[in-house]
């Protein structure tokens, strides 16, 4: 295939390397001259690094070189151009323009494509005399190692493209996922349940960007947390993402902004690329507070109460503390409740406990050696370090525990981030914008989950995942917490998160 590629850009050369080493004939072009020339240079040393490193051979570098031709004129006639991808800017006008210029130049058999991230493919596509030739090709940054693309088909798009451009990209060796003309397309939309949480997390005074990060990491085995991931992102574009999705989306509750960007947007807090972010880069940078060292008492007796208690108290007693037994705890015992989608300060008034020594534990199984203790405002300091030390225990010759300390909360930190990224892929599922799987796909693939959220709730189980749901939203009152249709049906059916199940058109 003969493939134009208007936009010299690092989207537009990553996707020309991607598509020449796959083959294809590329033509490279941009108003600026100077752009194409250094995007040719810089795809040569990508492929030449690719050599050094064993993973291509010299003569398939050469001839994928040989296949990436410099134009000079982006409206040129190209008779035998089969596909257009737009990589300019991102500017509604400016894309306009492009189209309207490349529609007078190519064939009418000429698909386009563009490669917004943020703009809707069918008001790009409105420009032109017939929108009915035009998707969205929706590459990732560094394109040749961001092995996805989403495939947006416009509300006009002819709908023999799309199967197209999709056999086009995975024949190149990407996966392609169909997403619906949206806001956010699909993997930023989706990427909106745990950096929304986080930042929500963060306004209540739970914990501080590092230890939320910490829990994300080492408890739901995240390989970023949500705050390192918006500094590497910027806070800049992370911040237009969420207030564009969740005003596409006319202000739907569970993809609602926090009130903590706008001011670190403007004071330039960026992230990397400026220095300063949630937290500080660069050779000057202070290295990072170490987590504080456990001080108290791990021999000190603990009783576990609530229903969830059984698999805590077992754990407990394998790593050696002393866990009482009985209906109440005796006098001075540290008091551990694991709560799931409610709070401890619930957990006393319902259960009678003591306030200053009762404290709360996530029942969320930990993707790593790290518990979550909860403080309430009544909790005694020295009680407190006491139960740290208890949980950071570990049986002889094992590794200690690393315990975070947060304030109490309805369902602690990792079930509140992990419930977010549940119900906003369950969302995306309900209103039919991608096939189940394609989320899971996109998500494990764009954002680099260990594992679709979809499946991820599935892992926990439905019914267990809508009860933590429920329990947040009876127990915060904030619609953002409401259980989907999608999780509520599965939950009752007895089907996983994961399957499409039965539609009216399978009927007929």
């Amino acid at each position: 295939m003969r493939i134009r590629i208007v936009g010299a850009g690092a989207m537009g050369r990553g996707i020309a390397q991607w598509a020449a080493v796959a083959g294809h004939t590329v033509e490279l072009c941009d108003v600026r001259t100077e752009a194409v020339t250094a995007a040719v240079d810089f795809v040569g040393s990508m492929l030449e690094r690719a050599v050094q490193k064993g993973r291509m051979s010299a003569e398939d570098s050469a001839a994928a070189l040989e296949r990436l031709v410099p134009l000079d004129d982006p409206w040129a006639p190209g008779p035998e151009v089969e596909l257009v991808v737009e990589a300019v800017r991102e500017d509604l006008d400016t894309k306009a323009e492009v189209f309207g210029k490349l529609e007078q130049a190519l064939p009418e058999s000429t698909v386009f494509a563009t490669n917004t991230s943020s703009l809707s493919v069918t008001r790009i596509a409105a420009s032109l005399r017939d929108p009915g030739r035009l998707a969205g090709l929706h590459f990732f940054n560094p394109v040749p190692l961001m092995k996805i693309v989403e495939v947006v088909p416009g509300a006009a798009t002819r709908p023999g493209i799309p199967p197209v451009l999709t056999a086009l990209v995975e024949s190149c060796g990407h996966r392609a996922v169909t997403v619906a003309d949206t806001p956010g397309f699909l993997v930023n939309h989706a990427g909106r349940g745990l950096v929304t949480e986080a930042l929500a997390l963060l306004e209540e005074s739970v914990a501080d960007p590092a230890g939320i990060d910490r829990i994300a990491r080492d408890v739901l085995g995240l390989r970023m947390g949500p705050f390192e991931l918006m500094d590497l992102t910027g806070l800049d574009v992370t911040a237009a993402v969420i207030d564009s999705i969740w005003q596409g989306f006319r202000h739907e509750d569970r993809l609602r902004p926090s009130f903590l960007t706008p001011n670190r947007v403007t004071a330039g807090l960026h992230g990397r690329k400026t220095g300063q972010g949630w937290f500080a880069y660069g050779p000057d940078a202070p290295a990072p507070a170490p987590e504080p060292p456990v001080t108290g008492d791990a021999g000190r007796p603990v009783f576990v109460a609530g229903e969830e208690g059984d698999a805590l108290r077992g754990e407990l007693t394998a790593d050696g503390a002393t866990v009482e037994s009985g209906t109440v705890p005796s006098e001075g015992a540290l008091v551990l409740v694991p709560v799931w989608g409610t709070t401890v300060a619930a957990a006393v008034a319902s259960l009678g406990l003591p306030a200053a020594r009762t404290f709360g534990v996530d029942p969320l199984p930990s993707a790593g050696r790290r518990r979550v203790l909860a403080v309430t405002p009544a909790s005694d300091p020295s009680a407190a370090r006491d139960a740290r030390a208890v949980l950071a225990r570990s049986a002889d010759g094992t590794e200690p525990f690393a315990v975070s300390v947060v304030r109490d909360t309805a369902g602690s930190v990792a079930q509140r981030l992990l419930a977010s990224v549940v119900s906003v892929a369950a969302s995306i599922a309900e209103r039919s914008l991608a096939a189940p799987a394609d989320i899971d796909l996109a998500v494990t693939t764009g954002l680099g989950y260990p594992v679709g959220p979809l499946a991820w709730g599935d892992r926990v189980g439905a019914a267990r995942v809508l009860e933590l749901q429920r329990s947040l939203h009876a127990t915060t009152g904030d619609p953002r917490h409401r259980p989907t249709r999608w999780l509520t049906e599965r939950a009752q059916l007895g089907l996983p998160l994961t399957q499409a199940g039965t539609s009216p058109d399978a009927c007929a």
